[in-house]
């Protein structure tokens, strides 16, 4: 039996526990922030491409959707080696998405609809193509420009081995070597992801300096904060030496190497970064987020770089990985809450980004065989867990839509630097970057307006007219009416957002919570119906819930005592 009462010894946990004190309540606390992958949103152009332009035409969708802002993946000149991850300008827009006239537009339209505007920051590494790594090959080694990428001499008789054994995320060893400007082999230099994303040494004053300098200049254009990429990374352990993880050979993109992430120098950063904000903050007393890319493997690890002085934010991704499984989501919950909110920070919870399996198609395995449909059910009881749970959220674009991942791309067309560096499918991520689908029964799906010039930079499938954004704004049943209703009684309900959570005795495989006083959420992860927590009909629900019970696959919210009111 699922009933209302409080589980022994288990008090109400806040997300504000330990909170210092301050100002009126920040914006970024509790908001839900929508990630924009600009290249697959919209295309203004007719190149395939999605651009800048396009974002802002979509800006109404995304209003009438009912988020707190937007975050743009990179947009600035890139050779696209890693689709703007290899950054050779940071003060710039690529041509191909525009200029800076047009994203001053788009922040000004965002801004007007009360949008908030986040921008992506890389600061691990940069192209291999920019001015900076340019200038260090052509000047030889112990140059001021090598100083500011890891070079270091080979091993071997002629230093023809790598200078240690790290391996790269995206497959291969971390290490290549140049030719010197004499035309012979020369030293090597450091790039954790790909060869043409030399990583940056942070040791090196100049790289600090430099994006102090990239900061101002996006802070200056109006922007709302930064998504901070690989924020666990940057520093490196001084001496380079060999790693200690005997499987560092076999793993690519999620190895984690010791000495070459989460070194303490980093948080000198941050909280260079924080105080460089809050600069900004104190002119008109409206917070400049930072929100890290934070990739440890604790709450407890990453509830260090959302300490009061350095990052507001950190992405939590430990549900990225949690089976579907009541316990499992229980512990990770109660370490997030435990943990990270316990900084004065709230917890930033996602379910899906650009780099990740979509929801629907990671939930849809049962055993060994793949259940679409079930997928479907419970990513729509995940987003109804995640959107109830107190802290901010995140949403990766289509998943509005329960667009499922394209797992059947052609290997000629796959751009994923994963595929190019190890020939394998095995996580690579083009499946979920492939362009909106925005009307009509066939590709372009109104995706780019002249289907004529060029097609879209990734196919996509047919079965994408199932989930146009055009009927699913028509179909009341749909995944973005799922998420519309969820937004809009988050905004209007004083027991969601930012808040308490008090776990309530629940059945084998149900979790069920209460959120302030009155409202409760219950997600049936099972198969088989349980009593509903709560009498009457749930204020919004997944999927049907006869009156009294819980279907399994299913998330519901109900009001008990307090009516909904303004926050």
């Amino acid at each position: 039996m699922l009933t209302a009462t409080v589980e022994k010894g288990t008090p109400p946990v806040s997300s504000r526990a330990g909170a210092v004190p301050g100002p009126a309540r920040s914006w970024w606390r509790d908001a839900v922030v929508y990630q924009v992958y600009v290249r697959s949103f919209l295309d203004s152009t007719g190149d395939g491409i999605g651009d800048l332009a396009g974002v802002r035409a979509g800006l109404p969708y995304l209003k009438k959707l009912g988020v707190d802002g937007i975050w743009l993946t990179p947009f600035y000149p890139s050779p696209q080696h890693d689709h703007g991850y290899d950054v050779a300008d940071y003060r710039d827009v690529d041509p191909v998405y525009g200029d800076l006239g047009e994203f001053d537009r788009l922040v000004a339209a965002a801004h007007r609809l009360g949008l908030r505007v986040i921008v992506d920051i890389v600061p691990n590494h940069c192209s291999s193509e920019h001015p900076w790594f340019r200038a260090a090959l052509a000047e030889g080694p112990g140059g001021p420009h090598r100083a500011r990428f890891h070079f270091a001499d080979g091993r071997g008789a002629h230093g023809e081995l790598p200078p240690n054994n790290w391996r790269a995320m995206f497959g291969g060893p971390a290490w290549s070597r140049v030719t010197e400007p004499d035309g012979e082999p020369g030293q090597w230099y450091l790039h954790l992801f790909t060869p043409e994303q030399p990583d940056l040494n942070w040791r090196e004053p100049a790289v600090a300096e430099h994006f102090d300098d990239v900061l101002r200049f996006w802070l200056d254009r109006g922007v709302d904060g930064f998504r901070v990429d690989v924020a666990a990374g940057l520093f490196k352990h001084p001496g380079l030496p060999d790693s200690p993880d005997p499987e560092a050979d076999e793993r690519t993109r999620d190895s984690v190497n010791p000495l070459a992430w989460n070194q303490p120098e980093v948080h000198g950063v941050w909280r260079r970064w924080r105080a460089l904000c809050d600069e900004y903050a104190a002119r008109d007393g409206q917070d400049r987020l930072l929100v890290g890319e934070v990739s440890v493997p604790t709450a407890r690890e990453h509830a260090k770089y959302v300490r009061p002085d350095e990052l507001h934010q950190a992405f939590f991704f430990h549900l990225l990985g949690a089976p579907w499984d009541a316990a499992a989501f229980r512990e990770i919950i109660d370490a997030a809450l435990t943990d990270i909110a316990g900084t004065g920070s709230t917890v930033t919870w996602v379910l899906n980004n650009h780099d990740q399996v979509r929801t629907v198609t990671r939930y849809a395995s049962d055993g060994e065989n793949a259940n679409p449909h079930l997928g479907t059910a419970r990513a729509r009881a995940a987003a109804l867990l995640m959107l109830a749970l107190p802290g901010a959220a995140y949403v990766y674009q289509g998943e509005e839509l329960g667009l499922p991942e394209v797992v059947d791309l052609p290997d000629e067309v796959l751009t994923d630097p994963i595929f190019r560096r190890t020939g394998s499918r095995s996580r690579i991520r083009d499946g979920c970057r492939v362009p909106l689908p925005w009307s009509g029964q066939a590709s372009p799906f109104g995706f780019t307006p002249d289907a004529g010039q060029a097609r879209p930079w990734l196919p996509q499938p047919d079965w994408f007219a199932e989930h146009a954004t055009e009927r699913a704004l028509a179909d009341t049943r749909s995944f973005w009416h799922l998420y519309r209703d969820g937004l809009q009684l988050r905004r209007g309900l004083p027991q969601l957002g930012e808040g308490t959570l008090r776990w309530l005795d629940a059945p084998p495989g149900v979790l069920a919570f209460e959120r302030g006083e009155g409202l409760v959420c219950a997600v049936n992860f099972g198969t088989a119906a349980v009593p509903a927590p709560a009498p009457g009909t749930p204020l919004l629900a997944s999927g049907p819930c006869p009156d009294g019970t819980l279907p399994g696959s299913t998330a519901a919210w109900w009001v008990t005592d307090t009516p909904p009111g303004p926050r």
